[in-house]
């Protein structure tokens, strides 16, 4: 009797059979051989590869290990082939039979690889739609910050949904991407839904761009949407800072005309304009002129840098620029006249002598002129500035007034009459010591040798007040005279010079 039953005549049938029983990834070529240890690595090396690919995630099985699991499973068929050629099978009897078992079960392997495709595939879209959650989470929490905080945010956002749109277009997520956009546009735009319109210029033009990155068939309608809203803000919010006298709305109003300039909100930039014009000068004769004035000549500046570029508005801007400057140069005489009433005598004369550059054919002209004289003159006479000069002139008192001076001077006088004259220096005056005044019996204008520059004028009775005033270049304080005129008398002003420690009176 030998040891061992004698091995099987070669079949190829029995071989292949065992070949496709291994390829199930189960080792059951090798249990039906009987074969313990290679079922078992066989059942392992399946054990191993299901631990790592369960559960099924959006990544997936590694393509390393999927080689070698690819490589093992051959090794095993060849092997088992090789193996099945000379040993009969412990069941099924007929190697038919086997073999259409071996190709049954090769469903298994198939099958498991189709399963897990798909659960791979379910957890893409879940991890998918979870881009999509935190994405649109992101964008609700910028949407309670300021848009300038919040703008990297939805930056990322918006990332976030172009992938989608783009990389995975057949997906669940993807087809949620409108509808997320569509809130994403409005809580962007958050601002403009609360009329707070100013603040709603950036957002807006912000969304201006989107479709840059996002393509045209995801936004639909939304690729327009912020037009009419940014030009409505655009208006609104220069409109409020036009009203308000505040900067920046000739910007606003700028960017609208260049940017939407067939729009109906720029139709209306041209009437807004002209109103606030018309408003400031007819507050021009209202109780704070001087502010009226400066609101024209600003708007005058502001309105000029709008018609800039404005296209078909430029001219009729142009126009409204002209007549704020033109209602501000005349309005200049009721603030010179506020600010003299007020006391304010060194601003009064600055503005009423501006007030006759500006407007050499005013018919205020002649009286702007008395009254920058009256404002000079109750600069270093304060008593003078109670009345308001008028445009009287002459009187029945005669008034001399000598100038006992190496200086030219200027006379001016305030009172019931107002004016001013030049007179020219004493070729042969110098000016006296401090201390002259103080020398009894000293007289200016008394040396009969001398002949003085002199003017007289004729002056009505009452109060004149004379402020006699060096040349321009001169270091010398200008003196000042109250005078208490009466009928019956001949008065006489001297001018001189006195000098100490460098500084002349």
């Amino acid at each position: 009797m030998p040891a061992s039953p004698p091995p099987a005549p070669p079949d190829a049938l029995r071989a292949t059979a065992v070949a496709l029983l291994n390829l199930s990834g189960l080792g059951l070529g090798y249990l039906l051989l009987r074969r313990w240890i290679p079922t078992a690595a066989c059942l392992a090396a399946t054990a191993v590869l299901l631990f790592v690919a369960l559960p099924a995630d959006a990544d997936g099985v590694s393509g390393a290990a999927l080689v070698l699991y690819a490589v093992f499973l051959l090794l095993a068929a060849v092997h088992g082939w090789f193996a099945g050629l000379r040993t009969r099978l412990v069941w099924p009897g007929q190697r038919p039979v086997a073999l259409v078992l071996g190709v049954v079960l090769l469903a298994v392997p198939v099958g498991g690889a189709l399963w897990y495709d798909s659960a791979r595939n379910e957890a893409v879209e879940r991890a998918l739609l979870g881009r999509l959650d935190r994405a649109d989470e992101q964008v609700a929490a910028a949407g309670r910050q300021d848009f300038t905080t919040a703008k990297s945010d939805y930056r990322e956002a918006l990332a976030v949904y172009r992938d989608l749109a783009v990389h995975h277009s057949g997906s669940r997520a993807a087809a949620q991407v409108p509808d997320s956009l569509q809130t994403y546009y409005t809580t962007v735009a958050a601002a403009y839904s609360h009329r707070d319109y100013c603040s709603a210029v950036a957002p807006l033009e912000y969304l201006r761009t989107v479709p840059d990155s996002i393509p045209k068939d995801q936004l639909g309608t939304l690729a327009h949407w912020p037009d009419d809203r940014l030009a409505t803000s655009l208006y609104e919010c220069g409109a409020d800072g036009l009203a308000g006298g505040t900067t920046g709305w000739a910007g606003q109003f700028g960017d609208l005309l260049s940017t939407f300039p067939d729009s109906g909100q720029a139709a209306k930039v041209v009437p807004a304009v002209t109103a606030a014009e018309a408003k400031a000068a007819k507050a021009v004769a209202g109780k704070d002129p001087c502010t009226a004035v400066t609101r024209l000549h600003t708007l005058n500046t502001e309105i000029i840098q709008l018609s800039n570029g404005s296209g078909a508005q430029s001219d009729a801007l142009t126009a409204v620029a002209g007549r704020a400057d033109r209602s501000g140069d005349s309005g200049e005489y009721q603030c010179g006249v506020k600010q003299y009433k007020d006391g304010d005598f060194e601003q009064a004369q600055q503005t009423m002598q501006q007030f006759a550059t500006d407007n050499p054919h005013d018919r205020n002209l002649a009286r702007a002129r008395k009254i920058a004289i009256g404002a000079e003159v109750a600069q270093t006479l304060p008593a003078a500035g109670k009345k308001l000069p008028t445009t009287d002139s002459g009187g029945g008192i005669t008034v001399t007034v000598k100038n006992d001076s190496p200086d030219d001077i200027t006379v001016l006088y305030t009172g019931p009459v107002t004016g001013s004259f030049t007179l020219k220096a004493c070729g042969s005056c110098k000016a006296y010591s401090f201390a002259s005044p103080l020398i009894s019996g000293w007289e200016p204008c008394s040396d009969s040798g001398k002949k003085y520059p002199q003017r007289t004028i004729s002056l009505p009775p009452g109060t004149t007040y004379f402020v006699h005033k060096p040349k321009s270049d001169s270091t010398a304080t200008p003196g000042s005279d109250t005078a208490k005129l009466r009928y019956g008398y001949i008065y006489t002003e001297c001018a001189y010079t006195t000098r100490t420690l460098g500084s002349s009176y």
